[in-house]
């Protein structure tokens, strides 16, 4: 965003506030918001435990997220290491840990492979509090909350952040097509051309090196990198010769697996949505209307000895 200089472009987010609001049927209902003590207030109208623990359990998450965001962007080195390259590459990545004791490692560990089920168990009591954080563990996810890593996608979701605050989330000016069309400006005041309705057939490799592409229309154009964003699959069987590419890495690309996790749905209503725990949907919306809803796989969450539908 700082390189591209995207707000210039036109790219502004707008906080989500509250981050959160679980209706429930029994006619309760849960708000989070960014204000902590605000949060505390709602949390202990379900367990005063559970909500002195969770500016600790914030805590704890934003600690993590913060190593494990540095991660994300690079290579993981060769193991066993088999150059020197390789130890010293290792080398860097102890150093980089330092900052975390033995305890933070192993809940790194418990966060990479638990599901956010067993995760938010450890923390919390209340039903009500873990089927509401517990969406952050599900979305774009093949899986639901009792699913083995799914945990770290509750960790994910602390990563990143809106006007300099972690893990919050927002809604973009105009739309999602906003990003794209700052990007795209960004790129034209770069000095960029961007093609539209111009689909590639091929990608043109010589001496090992990918040279240009070849438009469907028969264009071709040259250039001394090329970059896909197309998957792996299509990049490299579909759009290259197999013949310029080595035996084992075909091999490997055969087997990658593309798998779709989540699908959008968007619903054009004639008016707000109303809530029988809180109801009024006259006048214009309210923070219920703001927040994200939770949403959960599950069909029924279990309330101590009762059971529940969860909240959507």
């Amino acid at each position: 965003m700082r390189e591209l200089d995207l707000e210039r472009h036109g790219y502004h987010v707008d906080p989500k506030e509250p981050p959160f609001f679980s209706p429930f049927p029994d006619g309760r209902h849960l708000f989070f918001w960014q204000d902590e003590k605000r949060t505390h207030a709602e949390l202990a109208k379900f367990s005063r435990r559970d909500a002195d623990r969770f500016p600790a359990y914030e805590a704890h998450l934003r600690k993590l997220a913060v190593f494990a965001e540095g991660l994300l962007l690079e290579t993981p080195a060769p193991f066993p290491p088999a150059s020197i390259g390789d130890y010293i590459d290792w080398l860097k990545f102890l150093a980089r840990r330092r900052g975390l004791s033995a305890a933070d490692m192993k809940s790194l560990v418990q966060v990479f492979t638990q599901s956010a089920s067993d995760f938010l168990d450890a923390w919390f009591e209340s039903p009500e509090i873990k089927v509401t954080l517990a969406t952050d563990g599900v979305i774009g996810a093949n899986g639901g909350p009792r699913t083995a890593g799914t945990a770290y996608i509750l960790l994910h979701h602390c990563m990143g952040g809106v006007g300099g605050r972690r893990g919050v989330w927002g809604f973009v000016r105009g739309g999602m097509g906003a990003v794209s069309e700052a990007i795209a400006s960004a790129a034209r005041a770069a000095g960029a051309e961007i093609r539209v309705n111009a689909p590639v057939s091929k990608i043109l490799v010589e001496n090992g090196r990918a040279t240009g592409v070849i438009l469907g229309n028969g264009d071709e154009l040259h250039a001394p990198i090329v970059a896909s964003n197309a998957d792996p699959r299509v990049t490299f069987l579909q759009l290259t010769d197999e013949r310029h590419l080595p035996g084992d890495f075909l091999a490997s690309i055969r087997r990658f697996r593309v798998e779709g996790t989540s699908c959008k749905i968007n619903l054009a209503c004639n008016a707000l949505p109303d809530f029988t725990c809180l109801p009024g949907a006259s006048g214009p919306p309210t923070p219920r209307h703001h927040a994200h809803l939770p949403r959960h796989r599950l069909r029924r969450a279990r309330l101590g000895r009762r059971q529940i539908r969860p909240p959507l």
